[in-house]
């Protein structure tokens, strides 16, 4: 969704775009501050994170 945004937000606004498919505009700026800072995920996705480097490696 976010993608689609990103595509036409030039035309359209975010906030236009973003009522005519029922998101609140926050949803879509929350999203985008967290892609562009990735400390700003929720601490469970990045525990996530560090664990499938570990799920990946082999057995020592």
């Amino acid at each position: 969704m976010k993608g689609f945004i990103d595509g036409h937000r030039e035309a359209y606004g975010v906030e236009p775009i973003c009522r005519v498919l029922r998101i609140a505009p926050s949803t879509y700026y929350t999203h985008a501050a967290r892609e562009a800072d990735l400390g700003l995920r929720p601490a469970r996705a990045q525990r996530d994170e560090a664990l499938m480097a570990h799920i990946g490696a082999p057995l020592a």
